[in-house]
């Protein structure tokens, strides 16, 4: 099973799991362990699955106590794009371009900000030179970074169904190009940061990443 379709069934069986067990907002919902067992998924799965939900403000961790269903009501979001999501190639297309829609505003909101002299961009070239970053690491910390939350929530919940595109360790091939978009952001340069991204990501968002390995 790939893994949206994975991910799309954990989220219905819980779903159905919690209605079976009558969990009120407010209630505990079952361990990560237990989760794993009842479902037969890995524990990796089951805890990927639990921090997409609580991004989205389902589900809620309290230190200590564990974690506790939030407001059902705000499931409807999930519901309607497990609907939507995966019911075509079309689909997943649209998917993947809303992704660039938010990474592309999220690089805009940065080089417009204060965030754009912050020491993380030495940090991420350090990281580069050392061939020790992973493309996800990279487009999450960009969506983090513009301090936009709903746009960060959207963003995790889309990469979910998207089939994780940027899954992944940076290739030496493709240092050079995120260098130049890690120093127009640093310059502040939004539009050259975003032509230099777009032609990066786009071997990722169409599923043409081979001519990265």
């Amino acid at each position: 099973m790939n893994q949206p379709k994975r991910y799309l069934n954990i989220v219905s069986e819980m779903r159905d799991m919690i209605r079976e067990q009558n969990i009120r907002p407010g209630d505990r919902i079952p361990s990560e362990r237990e989760l794993a067992e009842k479902l037969a998924v890995g524990r990796s799965t089951i805890r990927e699955a639990l921090r997409s939900l609580e991004l989205l403000g389902l589900i809620e961790t309290r230190r200590g106590e564990g974690t506790f269903l939030a407001d059902p009501k705000k499931h409807r979001m999930v519901e309607l794009l497990s609907t939507f999501i995966l019911q075509d190639n079309k689909s997943q297309e649209d998917v993947r371009e809303t992704m660039c829609i938010h990474e592309t505003a999220a690089i805009q909101q940065i080089c417009s900000s204060d965030a754009a002299k912050l020491p993380v961009w030495d940090s991420f070239l350090e990281r580069l030179d050392a061939h020790d970053f992973k493309r996800e690491d990279f487009v999450r910390e960009l969506m983090v970074l513009s301090d936009n939350r709903l746009s960060l929530k959207i963003w995790f919940l889309l990469k979910q169904f998207s089939g994780n595109p940027y899954d992944g360790e940076v290739s030496p091939e493709e240092k050079n190009l995120l260098t130049n978009i890690l120093q127009a952001i640093e310059e502040r340069d939004a539009k050259t940061a975003i032509r230099d991204f777009k032609a990066w990501s786009s071997a990722f968002t169409k599923g043409e990443n081979k001519e990265w390995q």
